[in-house]
């Protein structure tokens, strides 16, 4: 068997998401062939996502069906050297964002991250709001960053993520009261002087609002995509929209809309009630043609799981958890759908 016949193997093999066979998509980056044994290289850019995989599942059945022994790797090459990445070992970056405060964006974060963790991915977990950041207590992580001798910081580790936060910096009840020229300053700093090394995912919490923040990263960091949090109230969706209109202005994907705190079930009646309004996530998305990655419920276990420090999605017998993982499943599929676009 030679490359030619590998590869009409492969052809048998399609993206789901990009309606057409992974040679024809350009998903092939090379083929080495040594006797019976083959080495393909695959543009696959977001690890253990449940779309990738299954691709990469169906490479190895079709290969292996035809007798050969199959390794895989993968690599999306983006035309970006190491020198100018700010995050050089990071394969995604996914902001995590919203309109307005109080929608449960940090809990939706820290969950994203938790839940990429917990599918196997290494994953780096960053809280960029530097006014009011609260990661580190909702993941009760308490040890701080160490310093090497090239005065650059090892962040912590947590749930398998490596962490990072200003409240790590500053005393527990110390303000942070800083113009915007400050905030770029230490939030380049953070992310140029942290030890973050090879990650799949960095999920990023951004402060609520379009401020100095949201620029910054969206000026210095090549973000592959956002998760836009709401609740379905329409003040919220109001402000979403703000949101959604600046990360089109910078010309960044937007993963999908994480709908928070939706249908809460009484746990004495047993009854449920639309406490914030309906499907308002929904129609958001529909409205703006893009995925819903799903609802999340008005729990109070994920009050209790963050402030006590441990995210609801690694709670296995919870179905609020199992929702919080399926926004993982779906934000880790839309981000490979944006990374397999790159080369079309």
């Amino acid at each position: 068997m030679d490359e030619d016949a590998v590869r009409d193997l492969l052809r048998e093999v399609e993206d789901p998401d990009l309606g057409d066979d992974i040679v024809s998509l350009n998903l092939v980056n090379g083929i080495e062939l040594d006797g019976e044994s083959v080495h393909v290289s695959l543009a696959l850019g977001a690890p253990y996502s449940p779309v990738e995989t299954a691709i990469a599942d169906e490479v190895r059945q079709v290969l292996g069906n035809a007798g050969l022994e199959v390794e895989l790797s993968a690599h999306v090459d983006e035309g970006i050297s190491a020198d100018e990445q700010v995050f050089p070992g990071v394969e995604n970056v996914i902001a995590v964002a919203s309109g307005k405060g109080g929608v449960g964006k940090s809990t939706v974060a820290v969950n994203l991250a938790a839940g990429l963790a917990d599918m196997g991915a290494r994953v780096g977990l960053f809280d960029a709001d530097i006014y009011g950041p609260n990661i580190p207590r909702m993941v009760d992580a308490d040890e701080p960053p160490q310093a090497t001798e090239d005065e650059t910081l090892v962040p912590p580790e947590k749930y398998g993520m490596k962490l990072m936060s200003m409240a790590f910096l500053v005393g527990e009840d110390d303000p942070v009261i800083w113009r915007g020229p400050m905030v770029h300053k230490v939030l380049t700093q953070l992310w140029e002087d942290v030890e973050w090394g090879q990650l799949d995912y960095m999920v990023i919490d951004l402060p609520p609002g379009t401020g100095d923040t949201q620029l910054t990263l969206l000026q210095t960091v090549p973000v592959t995509g956002a998760v836009i949090v709401t609740t379905p109230q329409d003040v919220a969706l109001d402000d979403a929209r703000k949101g959604l209109e600046m990360f089109g202005k910078h010309d960044t994907p937007v993963l999908g809309i994480a709908e928070n705190m939706a249908t809460f079930k009484c746990p004495d009646c047993g009854g449920e009630h639309d406490i914030f309004g309906a499907d308002g996530g929904k129609r958001f998305a529909d409205v703006h043609d893009m995925p819903l990655l799903g609802s999340i419920p008005l729990d109070p276990a994920v009050r209790s799981g963050g402030d006590a420090g441990k995210p609801i999605v690694l709670d296995q017998d919870s179905d609020t958890g199992e929702a919080f993982r399926h926004i993982a499943r779906e934000a880790s599929n839309n981000a490979g759908i944006v990374r397999r676009r790159t080369q079309q």
